[in-house]
């Protein structure tokens, strides 16, 4: 018996030395480390601003925007456009395109599906670009939870609703106009939609385009911080007339 009571101290010492294995205790007290991530946190954030919520039918309303067309035929790629600028087209504002908008940021790419050609070519008078209408289907169209017939015939009859001031109907001069003015203007020709409800964006010192803000009943809404950050800043700004 006096044996087995001496060995003890030696078995719980060699216990307690197993036990303390610097590196066994390092390893248990490790927090897990998450794989790196192949992407910048920007291009993260980027991607979750513009990402579907809950189907792509879930956001809070439609920026509707309408193109200075003698700006875009002002421009290189304009130049190569015998569609839209050959000489006597004479567009002025043409639909550039009607975006899903969330009160902060947008979706866009939401799925892959298709415009058919029939489609396509029944929005020419209004959007006399063929690539327009494929890639502003491609980009906000598929974020509207619509079929392609039915978004691109609610964007005509947005497009229509609008109406237009005189002073900026095929002007064959060029036209000075202030961007407040300008939309001043648009709200006096358009008594159902508020002044707030339209933003004037330039291209440096020319009109690029307005945009309208719409709910998703197409109801006429104030546009948010958002939208009308990108308004006109100079005091003066030219329109480009028809060719």
């Amino acid at each position: 018996m006096r044996s087995s009571f001496a060995a003890l101290p030696f078995l719980v010492l060699l216990s307690s030395c197993i036990g303390s294995d610097p590196q066994a205790e390092k390893a248990k007290n490790a927090r897990p480390t998450a794989p790196p991530s192949a992407e910048s946190p920007e291009k993260q954030a980027r991607k979750a601003k513009h990402a579907p919520r809950d189907g792509t039918s879930k956001f809070d309303f439609y920026v509707l925007a309408l193109s200075w067309s003698p700006q875009h035929c002002a421009s290189p790629s304009g130049a190569r456009d015998e569609m839209q600028c050959s000489p006597g087209r004479l567009y002025d504002f043409v639909l550039h395109g009607m975006w899903p908008q969330y009160e902060k940021g947008w979706p866009q790419d939401c799925t892959k599906q298709q415009v058919d050609r029939a489609t396509v070519d029944s929005m020419l008078d209004i959007m006399p670009s063929p690539k327009l209408v494929r890639h502003e289907w491609s980009k906000h169209g598929t974020c509207s939870g619509l079929e392609p017939k039915d978004y691109f015939a609610d964007a005509r009859s947005a497009f229509q609703s609008i109406r237009i001031p005189d002073q900026y109907k095929r002007p064959k001069l060029q036209v000075m106009s202030n961007p407040k003015e300008m939309r001043k203007r648009f709200a006096a020709a358009n008594p159902k939609v508020p002044e707030d409800g339209f933003a004037v964006v330039c291209s440096g010192r020319y009109l690029q385009e307005v945009r309208v803000c719409l709910t998703t009943d197409f109801e006429p809404r104030s546009c948010n911080k958002e939208v009308l950050r990108d308004q006109c800043r100079v005091d003066e700004m030219i329109l480009r007339p028809v060719r």
